[in-house]
């Protein structure tokens, strides 16, 4: 077989039958290696009265308060022909009928079905402007399924309590072939306090902001609030101003990856299609980095997570068990403070995006949290270093024709130190962002065989010192792995044998430190898939997708260990504990895909 495509990105279209339009990104076909579209029904039909599968995402569950939840859906909505549509909107009030008005815990829970075909969509959950969830659907079975995603959104207390218009955009298109409409709830569920003290004292711990600025695009509009990045030179920016008597400033962006760019950790170097004449491949090489402005500052940087949609790769992998960070994409935050001297002037000012190497398309927004002085009208500030290190980034390619190994390798650190003066005292910030990466792809079989292994590492510190004592310190140090084979065997007969084993790691340490003790956690989450299918002429004959799944988190005080595989829809294995003294072994024969 001619390799005119990446097998990480495309199986030979043929396969795919009567796709969309893909005239915008938010239609989430990107290439893959194939789509559940593909996939035969089985020859028996099920019964009519056969129940929805329920998809989910492992992840631990959220603690809350013993008190009983004070809950109300904002919206149901069944998204249909969406695509190109304004996002839906409804009216938020904060709950009134509650007998306590202090929360510990607000939980946001969405709940979607949907039956028939379709394919993946991402959408994005707006409160005021501010994105509260990023996630992607499932992809549905004509059996009908259900998934639930219920997310943490306490730190947005402040939003919370007040009146707000909550936006969701979900671009989905119906015809003859895609049936797939999505019935979707979404409730809020607001824990009272059990104790009247609930809320923390100290002024810099992990309590929620008192102020929000949605650094979005504005409503109205036909499509999401987050801002599209198309190529690596497109810039999108916001201007913003800032009370005169802020005294700490986070940023907290959200980052997804489409189309051309949603598998950018296995696009080829330029230098390699031009050598093959591939001009229908996705290239600028395999390493992507977000990068956030503060008029003419470098205030951050994201080196992100390797999301893989549940359409991605091989769409039967993520059946039920979802692929990590995809049912809530994970946000990325930025402590500013260090710059609240430049921004406490009474003047505009603006935050700026932009992806090294891009290609379209990237969805892009943040929310600016502001943690404001009650006892003083007017804070001042003073930036005292900033040092942005130029990226390092090397690259190497051998190859000859089709075949040949790449290596890429990255380091890059922003050091941002600045002092305000308020109520609290003369504070000094200093925030570190450390990163190192490195991918290593292989080519081989005329192409027909790929792999990959993707490391991504990240070191980001705060620390706030009040003369000689700290009054908060901030660590989390993050490793993102990545290891991914992809290959076609050929049949004879004009059929073929498309295979392809992904291993995807999300692990993380962190300390916090300040007036109320220290909390230390670590995460460690490891996913194994695997999916092949067989293809004879253009038509799919069958196809197999199983998934294990380790997930394992400790802290100070409680702890949370899970296993779980699959196989073709069904649960195989399930294991769970959140007994601190007992850790579950590995289940056998899990790859972690090291160097």
């Amino acid at each position: 077989m001619a390799p005119t495509f990446s097998l990480l990105l495309l199986l030979p279209i043929l396969t795919l039958l009567h796709r969309p339009p893909l005239a915008a990104a938010n239609l989430r076909t990107t290439s893959a290696l194939f789509r559940s579209e593909s996939i035969p029904n089985p020859a028996s039909q099920p019964a009519a009265d056969t129940p929805p599968t329920t998809f989910f995402e492992v992840t631990k569950p959220i603690t809350v308060p013993n008190t009983k939840p004070c809950s109300y859906t904002v919206l149901e909505h069944e998204f249909a022909y969406t695509y190109g549509k304004p996002p839906v909107l409804a009216d938020y009030k904060p709950p009134s009928s509650c007998l306590s008005q202090k929360f510990a815990k607000i939980v946001l829970e969405w709940t979607a079905t949907c039956k028939g075909r379709q394919f993946d969509r991402i959408f994005g959950v707006w409160l005021g402007g501010v994105e509260i969830l990023r996630s992607c659907t499932a992809e549905p079975r004509a059996t009908g399924i259900i998934w639930t995603v219920k997310k943490d959104v306490t730190r947005y207390h402040s939003l919370l309590m007040t009146n707000q218009t909550l936006a969701v955009y979900l671009g989905n298109l119906i015809d003859s072939t895609y049936t797939g409409v999505y019935h979707v709830n979404v409730v809020f569920h607001f824990y009272p306090a059990e104790k009247l003290n609930h809320r923390r004292s100290d002024e810099f711990g992990e309590i929620g902001a008192d102020l929000i600025l949605p650094i979005s695009r504005t409503l109205p509009l036909n499509d999401g609030l987050w801002f599209e990045i198309q190529n690596s030179t497109d810039v999108q920016s916001k201007e913003f101003d800032i009370p005169p008597n802020t005294h700490r400033a986070v940023l907290e962006v959200y980052v997804s990856f489409h189309e051309n760019d949603e598998f950018w950790f296995g696009n080829y170097p330029n230098e390699y299609l031009s050598a093959n004449n591939l001009t229908g491949s996705p290239g600028n090489g395999p390493f992507r980095e977000v990068i956030v402005g503060l008029d003419n500052y470098i205030v951050g940087s994201i080196w992100p997570f390797t999301v893989i949609y549940t359409g991605g790769v091989n769409p039967l992998m993520w059946r039920p068990i979802t692929g990590i960070g995809s049912f809530d994409l994970p946000s990325y935050d930025f402590e500013i403070t260090p710059f609240l001297g430049e921004l406490l002037d009474g003047k505009t000012h603006k935050l700026s995006f932009s992806v090294r190497n891009a290609l379209n398309v990237w969805y892009l927004d943040a929310n600016l949290h502001l943690w404001l002085d009650k006892k003083s009208a007017r804070t001042e500030g003073e930036l005292l270093e900033h040092k942005e290190s130029p990226i390092s980034l090397t690259l190497f390619s051998n190859f000859t024709g089709f075949d040949g190994l790449f290596l890429t390798n990255a380091t890059r650190s922003i050091i941002s130190t600045g002092r305000v003066k308020s109520s609290l005292g003369a504070i000094t910030t200093k925030s570190v962002q450390e990163f190192g990466y490195s991918n290593r792809m292989a080519m081989g079989n005329d192409a027909n065989l790929q792999i990959l292994n993707q490391v991504i590492k990240s070191n980001c510190s705060v620390v706030m010192k009040k003369a000689s004592s700290t009054v908060l310190y901030l660590e989390s140090q993050k490793e993102f792995t990545l290891y991914l084979h992809s290959d076609i065997i050929d049949k004879g007969n004009k059929s073929y044998e498309s295979v392809a084993n992904v291993t995807l790691g999300f692990d993380e340490k962190r300390r916090v430190s300040s007036g109320v003790g220290t909390f230390t956690s670590k995460l460690e989450n490891l996913q194994s898939a695997e999916g092949n299918v067989f293809v004879k002429g253009s038509l799919v004959v069958s196809g197999l997708g199983s998934t294990r799944q380790e997930y394992r988190y400790t802290s100070d005080n409680s702890c949370y260990f899970r296993n779980v595989s699959s196989s073709n829809y069904t649960i195989i294995h399930d294991e769970e504990s959140c007994d601190c003294r007992k850790k579950l072994g590995l289940l056998p024969s899990f790859p972690r895909g090291d160097f």
